[in-house]
């Protein structure tokens, strides 16, 4: 018998203003109790580019981590104003958050993969990809 509530996983960057904005946000939207968190300065640039082996495979095994030991059934995949890791603009972090969720969910296309963006008042915004 599990002894805690559901989970969700958040690639997100490690800038603190975003964490707690997506934590409630999914949490209040996805009704999970804890949100496992996966942090890198612009994940969803070096998702995206699929060149930094090394780190993939780090967010990699962290997702599996969450998804597989915690049963998280959802990963949100975010982008956020004003990232020092990741200085592209709105537009680019769009184009990249769709990119990241393409290569997450080619390890685990059984899993919810959302994309999220976070604005210059640190508002969490859901984001439409195909």
């Amino acid at each position: 018998m599990s002894t805690h509530g559901p989970f969700a996983t958040a690639i997100n960057c490690m800038d603190g203003r975003v964490q707690l904005p997506v934590i409630e946000w999914l949490k209040n939207n996805y009704h999970v109790d804890y949100v496992d968190a996966i942090t890198e300065p612009g994940p969803i640039k070096i998702l995206a580019e699929n060149h930094d082996m090394f780190t993939i495979e780090s967010i990699k095994r962290r997702v599996s981590i969450s998804t597989g030991t915690h049963g998280s059934k959802l990963i949100a995949i975010i982008g956020h104003y004003d990232c020092a890791g990741n200085p592209a603009d709105k537009s680019t972090q769009i184009k990249q958050i769709a990119d990241a969720i393409r290569l997450v969910r080619s390890w685990n296309s059984v899993i919810s993969i959302i994309g999220l963006w976070v604005d210059e008042q640190w508002k969490v915004h859901p984001i439409e990809h195909s």
